[in-house]
């Protein structure tokens, strides 16, 4: 029974000094004052409205949704043949191969965002919005093959196998069995990959140029100028678009299923 309470009590202060900071930043998004204090003196929304009216922040979160929906897309298109192949193939060096494209995950992200600047920005000289794309492409991918590997590690290919003995085509199966078994990987692959490309600082920052900058960097920007509510009410807003994403994939996926 001690070690019971012993273990609630940890729990609760656990949960509490994750949730506690998002509170005083929801108060602090409806103070009236010019600067973000706690307790705030009076109520306002007034920052809400600064945070729709600011073009730069509209421009950029534009920006980085479309980055982040291409990116994501592309690291599917790419991920999935590969999670596939390393799972069905037996040969020598997979383990290598899997790390080679976990790799981005493991080296620092200013690291490669220096890198890729050098490559695709000097070398190259190719326009910042797809400099951009790869970039984050290139960030994206390693999320893509593990998760989808980690549901094709679970999937029976006896069933695929079946398909072929039936006289399914092999790109058939892939399409009419593989497919649909793992479309909760997928799913989970997709919002991982969009949060984290959205998300991203490093490598926005290296690549982005004049007119184009992804919503992270333009609230960096933000913050080095200013220190008004503004900021506190941009987090109210992404908290809460996160919250009716988790809502909206309860209700048509499942939050259990992206666990599998």
């Amino acid at each position: 029974m001690g070690k019971s309470k012993i273990l609630t009590a940890f729990v609760t202060l656990v949960f509490a000094f994750l949730i506690i900071p998002l509170i005083i930043i929801t108060v602090t998004a409806f103070g009236k004052g010019s600067a973000i204090t706690f307790p705030i003196e009076s109520f306002s929304v007034k920052w809400f409205v600064n945070v729709f009216a600011t073009k730069s922040f509209r421009n950029s979160f534009l920006t980085s949704l479309e980055i982040a929906f291409f990116a994501t897309i592309l690291a599917l298109i790419a991920g999935i043949p590969a999670a596939y192949a390393l799972a069905r193939s037996g040969m020598k060096g997979r383990e290598l191969l899997k790390s080679i494209f976990l790799s981005p995950t493991i080296v620092p992200g200013i690291v490669i965002g220096f890198v890729l600047y050098q490559f695709l920005v000097l070398s190259l000289r190719i326009p910042v919005f797809l400099g951009l794309l790869a970039g984050h492409f290139m960030v994206t991918l390693p999320y893509v093959i593990r998760v989808v590997g980690s549901s094709l590690d679970q999937f029976d290919f006896s069933m695929e196998e079946a398909a072929w003995s039936l006289g399914c085509s092999k790109t058939g199966a892939f399409f009419r069995v593989v497919l649909p078994n793992i479309t909760s990987g997928i799913s989970a692959a997709f919002m991982l990959a969009f949060i984290n490309s959205f998300n991203n600082i490093p490598v926005s920052m290296f690549l982005s140029g004049p007119g184009i900058s992804t919503f992270p960097a333009t609230l960096m920007n933000y913050i080095e100028y200013n220190y008004n509510p503004t900021v506190s009410a941009v987090s109210v807003i992404l908290m809460a678009l996160t919250v009716l994403i988790m809502v909206i994939v309860d209700k048509t996926l499942g939050v259990a299923a992206l666990a599998k």
